[in-house]
């Protein structure tokens, strides 16, 4: 299961920098651009999911 949550982080990141590449920062709000940016959001959602998770995880370890 670490490895999984690892995997899901890496993607996440790679998602991240490609979606930052798409952006158009003239502006930003428009287009593809948009996209882009709620790509990034997303990304960061799930990185926050995912370590919440192995937090949770370790508490649930430590407490047994």
């Amino acid at each position: 299961m670490k490895i999984f949550t690892y995997i899901i982080i890496a993607l996440s990141l790679i998602t991240i920098v490609f979606n930052a590449t798409k952006i158009n920062f003239e502006k930003p709000f428009e287009g593809e651009s948009t996209i882009a940016i709620i790509g990034i959001v997303a990304s960061f959602c799930a990185i926050l999911i995912v370590t919440l998770f192995m937090v949770a995880k370790k508490v649930v370890d430590q407490t047994k």
